[in-house]
């Protein structure tokens, strides 16, 4: 009888010892996101006649599963809802997409201003276009009156802080303190090109 009873023993703790690995793995392994692909960083997600394509290089394909970046961002292929780790969402519109590291580009000023809640922007509105010279800067001239090297450098820098504001703007509550900095920063250079 005792050498029955370890024998049993011992296959029940074989048995146990067998699931509990299993068991464990099963916890500390995250599901595979629905749609997992293979990206690159200028790969991207864009919403298209109203439906949602993977842009990779020159070549799209239409989604056909829900998409959860490596950052947590969820992305529905439906709907072209985006949702975001802080639990914000937003729609994406025509022309809009979704860059592998989360951040979303949107294709006219009507839908950043819907994903604001801003509806008074005329769907009609475009961005104007926006060519970059050189990242110098040279001597500008605003109805004839030279503008002082000073100014140009103190609006300058002010461009460079508001650059940083609007990276920082990513639904993300650690930013806050940066963006209070920063906000401080543009205050003080409205003030000296104010005086």
């Amino acid at each position: 009888m005792n050498i029955l009873y370890r024998l049993f023993s011992l296959l029940l703790l074989f048995a146990f010892s067998s699931l509990i690995p299993r068991q464990v793995a099963a916890q500390s392994k995250i599901a595979p996101s629905a749609g997992a692909i293979a990206a690159n960083s200028s790969d991207r997600f864009v919403m298209q006649d109203g439906t949602l394509l993977l842009v990779q290089g020159n070549r799209s394909s239409p989604l056909s599963k829900n998409v959860v970046l490596s950052n947590g961002t969820k992305i529905n292929y439906k709907s072209g809802i985006v949702e975001f780790t802080t639990g914000k969402k937003t729609t994406l519109r025509e022309g809009d997409y979704v860059k592998m590291n989360g951040d979303i580009v949107y294709a006219t000023p009507a839908s950043a201003a819907a994903a604001r809640g801003d509806n008074s922007v005329p769907a009609t509105a475009q961005y104007n276009q926006y060519i970059e010279r050189g990242t110098t800067a040279t001597s500008t001239t605003v109805s004839g009156t030279p503008v002082s090297e000073e100014l140009t450098g103190l609006l300058t820098r002010k461009i460079q802080l508001l650059n940083q504001k609007i990276s920082l703007m990513t639904p993300n509550p650690a930013n806050q303190a940066a963006l209070d900095k920063l906000n401080q920063q543009l205050k003080s250079l409205d003030a000296q090109i104010n005086r």
